[in-house]
């Protein structure tokens, strides 16, 4: 592989990776939703 390809991997890791753990985070810290949005019943 070169160098650059590497670099890329290295990159593209830590956004997926990142964005997993920081979402596992935020739902870690409030995972209950306080209120909904208002919206039409179905019958």
């Amino acid at each position: 592989m070169t160098p650059i390809s590497v670099i890329f991997l290295v990159i593209s890791a830590v956004v997926v990776w990142g964005g997993l753990l920081g979402s596992v985070g935020f739902l870690m810290a409030k995972p209950e939703v306080d209120a909904y949005p208002e919206g039409d019943i179905d019958e």
